[in-house]
């Protein structure tokens, strides 16, 4: 199969999935068009003769229904679709699966899919700096492997459906009980509000957080321009300690053909 480009669909508070859809596309079908649907769903119909890179984070190990609704928006019409699931070197868990289940039932057929490892949106001295270059040597290989099987296959039903780990019923996640809040250096400037991926954040007052909508996706943090959103530190400080000391041993990324 031959393909005019790559369609890559991320959803990337914190642009670490949108780094390492990057790098997975770079080796697939050229030109390659991003599509950003962190802020908010974009319909997109899907033609013939493009390859899709779905890319998504890893909340507790499943997808966060946000990046889930952005791919039900989409019209996949059997376009063959990359899997990308991005988490911050805890474990991936049922991501993978819950990702391919909502691909097909969008129309898309998953051909490939990969486990790939980015800096922890909140504690960030996890996977610190990653994708690295040691990444990205990895997913430029297993790009070339999907591109030969994909050139092999005369069409989308000659490849095997890529088998992924993972359980169901899928697992519980109910959150994290952190959420940002915005201190006194606020100027209100509606940055954190325009981005906020779940309208957490009233445009009226960006001062403001919505608890019961928040996923603490730390897109208002990372993009606070005085730094006055922040987590509450004494509960940041001590789930950081724990969390590090668990998760700080390097994990490679899991690629599945």
């Amino acid at each position: 199969m031959k393909f005019k480009k790559t369609v890559v669909l991320s959803f990337s508070p914190t642009g670490g999935t949108a780094k390492a859809a990057r790098l997975l596309a770079e080796g697939l079908a050229q030109p390659v068009e991003f599509l950003d649907v962190t802020a908010m769903a974009a319909e997109h119909d899907f033609q013939p003769g493009t390859l899709a890179v779905l890319a998504v984070p890893v909340y507790g190990g499943r997808v966060p229904e946000p990046a889930l609704e952005r791919i039900r928006a989409c019209r996949g019409n059997g376009t063959p679709a990359v899997l990308a699931a991005v988490y911050g070197n805890r474990e991936f868990e049922d991501a993978l699966l819950e990702l391919e289940e909502t691909a097909r039932n969008s129309g898309f057929v998953p051909v490939a899919g990969a486990a790939l490892i980015a800096e922890h949106s909140i504690f960030r001295k996890v996977a610190a700096g990653r994708p690295d270059d040691k990444d990205a040597a990895a997913i430029a290989d297993f790009a070339a492997a999907i591109s030969a099987r994909l050139e092999a296959a005369g069409d989308v039903g000659q490849i095997p459906a890529p088998e992924f780990p993972g359980n169901r019923p899928y697992r519980k996640f109910d959150g994290v009980p952190m959420k940002p809040k915005a201190g006194s250096a606020c100027i209100r400037c509606g940055r954190c509000a325009a981005g906020c991926p779940v309208q957490a954040i009233p445009a009226s007052a960006p001062d403001q957080t919505d608890t019961s909508k928040c996923i603490t996706c730390m897109q208002c943090v990372r993009n606070c321009p005085t730094g006055a959103r922040q987590l509450n530190k004494l509960m940041f400080v001590a789930a950081e300690a724990g969390f590090v000391a668990k998760n700080s041993a390097r994990k490679e990324p899991k690629l599945y053909l």
